[in-house]
Parts: C-alpha cells; sequence; structure tokens
C-alpha cells in the first residue's frame, strides 16, 4: 500500500510517487500547512485547482480542539474537512515541546498545559499515535521531542528519547492503512544524527522525517545537517524535511536529497502582506507599490497574478479586506507547488543540475 518508486535520480535529487490510500504522492513534493483542519484562506476547491497533493494537519491543535474523538466520528479528517487528496498529520511534538514555560518531559512522554484554557494534558507516544489514527492521515508520525539545534547535551537526551519513542509508536499503532514515519533528529551534531538514524532505520519504517531544523541554525548549518542525514537514510524510503519552505530551501533541499517538505511561510507570509517571487520577497504593503500596475510575478500564472495588480493587491491590505491576504496565499502557495513541479520535470529529463545552477545564478528583483 506505500510503496515508494523512484521514476528517476540525479545525482542525490529523486523524483517519485509514494502510493497512499487516497492516492499518490507524486514527489519532490511540497505540503501546505492545514493547521486546523483547513489552509488559511484557500478552500479544498482552490487547493485542487492549485495541484495541491498534500497537506499537513496538526495532531496538537485537533486534539484540543474540535477534538479527535468528534473528528473520528465525523469520518475522519477527509471527510471533515472535504479533502479526498493524500494528508499527513504532524505528532504533536514540535507544539508541546515549544510551550517551554507550561510542560514537563520524562521518558515516558510529556505533561503541558493547553494553551487555549490552561488544562493539563498528557502526550505519550502511544496517544500521540491514538490520536493520529483517529484523525486518519494515510501518512503519520512518531512522537520525537525537537529540542534547540545547538545544544549538545540536550540533542543527545532528545535522540535517546526520541529513538525509545518512535519503538513504542511502532508497538502501538493498530491501523494498517497509515504509514507511520520515524522521525531523526541529533540538532546541528552529525555523530547524533548518526545514532538517530542508525536506531530508526533499524525499525524499518516506510519513511523517514529529518527534523530538528530551521528552529534556530544558521542556513549552512542547516544544509550541511541534510547532507549528512540523507547519506545516512534507506534509498528506497521517502525523506520528509519538516517545516521547511522557501523556494531557495526548496531548491537547495531536493538538490540534496529530500523529497517531502511542508512549512506555514505561504499562508503565514500572505497575512503579512508578503509575496514570494521565484527567488525572494515582495512587501506588498510598500508605498511604492501603490500604482504598480505589473502583478506580483509577470511570469506567474496563478489565478492572482492573471488577475490583479500589486496597486490592487496593495488597496486591499491598507483598506484591511480580507481578500488581499487571499489572493496573496494562493500566489505564495502557486509559487511552491509550480516551483517543485518544475524541479520534478527537470529531475524526469536529466536537466536538474543546470536548473539548480541557473535558479542560484539569477535574482528576480522587486
Amino acid at each position: 500500500m506505500f510503496d515508494f518508486h523512484i521514476e528517476a535520480r540525479q545525482d542525490r535529487a529523486r523524483a517519485g510517487r509514494f502510493s497512499t490510500p487516497h492516492g499518490e504522492v507524486i514527489t519532490p513534493v511540497f505540503a501546505p500547512v492545514g493547521t486546523q483542519a483547513a489552509v488559511k484562506g484557500v478552500t479544498s476547491a482552490q487547493l485542487v485547482e492549485l495541484n495541491t497533493n498534500l497537506i499537513l494537519a496538526n495532531t496538537y491543535h485537533l486534539y484540543l480542539r474540535p477534538g479527535d474523538q468528534i473528528i473520528a466520528e465525523l469520518g475522519g479528517l477527509h471527510s471533515f474537512m472535504n479533502w479526498q487528496r493524500p494528508i499527513l498529520t504532524d505528532s504533536g511534538g514540535f507544539q508541546v515541546f515549544s510551550l517551554a514555560s507550561i510542560r514537563t518531559i520524562d521518558m515516558d512522554g510529556v505533561t503541558f498545559k493547553s494553551h487555549l484554557d490552561g488544562s493539563l494534558h498528557r502526550f505519550t507516544p502511544e496517544k500521540s499515535i491514538a490520536i493520529q489514527e483517529n484523525l486518519g492521515a494515510d501518512i503519520i508520525m512518531a512522537f520525537d521531542e525537537c529540542p534547540d539545534p545547538v545544544d549538545y547535551q540536550v540533542n543527545r537526551k532528545a535522540v535517546e528519547r526520541t529513538s525509545a519513542w518512535a519503538e513504542r509508536c511502532l508497538s502501538a499503532k493498530r491501523r494498517q492503512d497509515q504509514a507511520l514515519f520515524g522521525i531523526i533528529q541529533g540538532g546541528i551534531f552529525p555523530d547524533l544524527r548518526q545514532q538517530s538514524a542508525e536506531r530508526l532505520v533499524q525499525l524499518n519504517f516506510p519513511g523517514y522525517a529529518i527534523g530538528g531544523l530551521a528552529v534556530g541554525e544558521t542556513k549552512e548549518q542547516m544544509l550541511s545537517t541534510i547532507e549528512v542525514c540523507n547519506e545516512l537514510l534507506p534509498e528506497d524510503k521517502p525523506r520528509y524535511l519538516m517545516g521547511v519552505g522557501t523556494p531557495e530551501d526548496l531548491v537547495n533541499s531536493v538538490w540534496r536529497g529530500v523529497d517531502i517538505f511542508d512549512c506555514v511561510a505561504p499562508t503565514r507570509l500572505a497575512r503579512h502582506k508578503t509575496a514570494f517571487l521565484r527567488k525572494g520577497r515582495l512587501n506588498l504593503a510598500r508605498a511604492d507599490q501603490a500604482d504598480n500596475p505589473n502583478p506580483i510575478d509577470e511570469q506567474c500564472t496563478c489565478y492572482t497574478c492573471r488577475h490583479y495588480s500589486r496597486a490592487y493587491l496593495r488597496h486591499m491590505i491598507v483598506a484591511k479586506e480580507m481578500l488581499g491576504p487571499i489572493l496573496i496565499t494562493i500566489h505564495n502557495l502557486h509559487t511552491l507547488i509550480e516551483l517543485m513541479r518544475e524541479i520534478r520535470q527537470a529531475i524526469l529529463e536529466n536537466r536538474f543540475d543546470v536548473f539548480y545552477h541557473e535558479y542560484f545564478a539569477t535574482e528576480r528583483l522587486p
């Protein structure tokens, strides 16, 4: 059910297909984040129109509201949010561990207070799997600890916990129609990443995620760690880089062997008046955009760029009309999804090396 077929390779970059009960995940792929079972600002129909192949939903948030049991009773996430393509749920680990002032960790799990009402809750590997089974996503994640990436001792302990919890997640899993991915931790430290990868590869997950990056380390540290991890992970399993999603990072990471990505950046930046360019960003609230008749990107074919000017989008922002962030969200998602399509095509045609070097040799200015 969860076969990963690599159709083409060029150096470390791969183009593949990962089968799931709700269709194939065509890689490399960018997954928009639908934290609350909704990608902010767009409908499921618009996501289909954007050729979205995979979306991510958040275990921690959906557990707290409306509750995973309610979602299960209503037919699972696919039915609940009217999305019939593949869904991935994270384990809740990142959100729990980000609550540094209101949680305590032990080898069995994490006790934390809800950010909504202060109520006390506990996540264990078994609890995380039970919630994700209720949610019913196609790809689910092992419960892990995501620490400060540059603290060696903290990461050493996190690798121990994450490895032990991964085994417990496998033992707790009951549903056969969900692929459980393990998560490699270890911060920016190659020896810890190796320890983590070796422990998890022995467990033979159908896919592996690289966790604990884009959370405070430098860009150089992130890219070197990706290289280390990809050398340690099986060639015949998909590789998922968690929480990374700028155009530059996508190109760089596919070049280093990553297949799956997710990030809140395209929707969050849109709500903060910022559009992705092919390379770089554009603040549409700038005064010099007030009379600009051009689209965000003249080479972009998204709905927003085909129908609206920068001047109109700035007017929406200044007037505080909700349509402004929605239109920018459509553009930002299109930019990343189309970029991944182009990358995949370049790999299939054995010209991704040319694409890569041309991409970083040119810039698009606002």
